[in-house]
């Protein structure tokens, strides 16, 4: 599970990379919240988070204990340790909360145990995610579960703190992560697809550099490079697995980015910069609750309000989407992990009724995958508490 940085990985040791990280994770809860308001939050009164960013809190919280667990134990499979936290969050939710304690508590043992357990924000119901509910409920002692046949855009929404392994380890383990976590609950492979896209085009946010003429791809603003090169990227990335696939009979490629797939994304970008901020196009790029329309019309809105000081606006026309709570969502993780968390709407986030807990996640998720707080197997740590607040399961 430990594994070395390449160098051109090393961003997130650099001084900018936990405001991006923030900005990403706060991101994506406000665009969730002027989502679900339609653009319109309410003034003056705390911010409600919505089903996608409690959830989103747990993988995010869920991969840490999975790196926790491999630099301990020295083997780890993360798409079980992320499901184990959605069980948590199940749980807390009042879900199938015998059936999750026959499978997860352990004689006298606490359970939900690690600390976002005890965050009542997380308890509450905000919003439904039937999906991954009917996959959940479905969990009985050694096993898993079964995922639906769903394409839904929680399947997207919720693996998007995956990029930061992205960041950390490159294209190719985030698009197996984000890919095997969306099918812990959604079956079908657009979905997966989608959300092992949205977490490289996110990743490419994150470590991207301000525009440049000398860009391969033109003089575009730095978001507009950033999704462009995380298009190639995949397109990249597709290509290596179909040689890995040729070469392997069983090779899973669900992930790849077939030719269709990259033209829309391609064209989604080239429509922003040609007609951005159109409402009859975002509805025919994202005219439902899909993942693939999360993707696509959070693409369009991004690439559509490019610049650092149109945060806000961006979200406010993502929101105006057919299911725009999704669209934001992923708008707003796009353009925080681009700009870091100082350039998101300061009056919002100062009001979100998470922001502690989701800036906590960003900045305990880039101390373990560059500093590992525990220590390891054989070597001790400098936080004698990190794996009671992340045990390592």
């Amino acid at each position: 599970m430990a594994q070395t940085p390449t160098p051109q990985k090393e961003f997130l040791r650099g001084k900018g990379a936990a405001s991006r990280v923030r900005g990403m994770m706060l991101g994506l809860a406000l665009g969730d919240t002027l989502g679900a308001a339609q653009g319109k939050p309410p003034t003056g009164v705390p911010l409600r988070a919505g089903v996608s960013t409690q959830l989103a809190c747990f993988t995010a919280e869920g991969t840490i204990r999975a790196w926790v667990r491999g630099n301990h134990k020295g083997v780890c499979h993360p798409p079980s340790v992320v499901g184990h936290a959605y069980c948590r969050w199940a749980a807390l939710q009042g879900i199938e909360v015998e059936r999750m304690r026959r499978r997860w508590a352990h004689g006298t043992y606490v359970w939900p145990d690690g600390w976002l357990a005890q965050v009542p924000v997380l308890a509450e119901r905000r919003g439904s995610a039937p999906a991954t509910v009917a996959a959940l409920s479905k969990i009985e002692q050694g096993d898993m579960g079964k995922p639906t046949t769903s394409r839904g855009c929680h399947a997207l929404t919720r693996t998007l703190p995956v990029a930061v392994v992205g960041a950390a380890h490159g294209s190719k383990q985030s698009i197996k992560l984000a890919q095997e976590i969306a099918a812990l609950t959604h079956g079908d492979p657009a979905a997966q697809s989608a959300a092992a896209h949205a977490a490289v085009l996110v990743q490419h946010c994150l470590t991207s550099v301000p525009e440049s003429k000398h860009s391969p791809f033109g003089e575009r603003p730095q978001v507009r490079q950033a999704l462009m090169a995380g298009v190639h990227a995949l397109s990249a990335a597709a290509a290596d697995a179909a040689a890995d696939t040729a070469a392997d009979a069983d090779a899973d490629s669900d992930a790849d980015l077939t030719v269709g797939e990259r033209d829309r994304l391609i064209a989604a970008l080239r429509q922003a910069e040609d007609q951005p901020a159109d409402a009859g196009r975002l509805a025919r790029l994202a005219p439902d609750a899909t993942a693939p329309s999360a993707l696509l019309g959070a693409l369009y809105a991004a690439a559509s309000f490019p610049d650092r000081d149109q945060v806000g606006a961006a979200l406010r026309f993502a929101a105006g989407a057919p299911d725009g709570d999704s669209v934001a969502c992923v708008t707003g993780a796009l353009l925080g992990a681009a700009h870091g968390v100082e350039a998101l709407p300061v009056d919002l986030v100062s009001r979100h009724e998470l922001s502690w807990v989701l800036d906590t996640l960003a900045r305990d998720l880039v101390a373990e995958l560059t500093d590992s707080p525990s220590g390891s197997e054989y070597t001790p740590g400098w936080d004698p508490h990190w794996w009671d607040r992340y045990p390592g399961w």
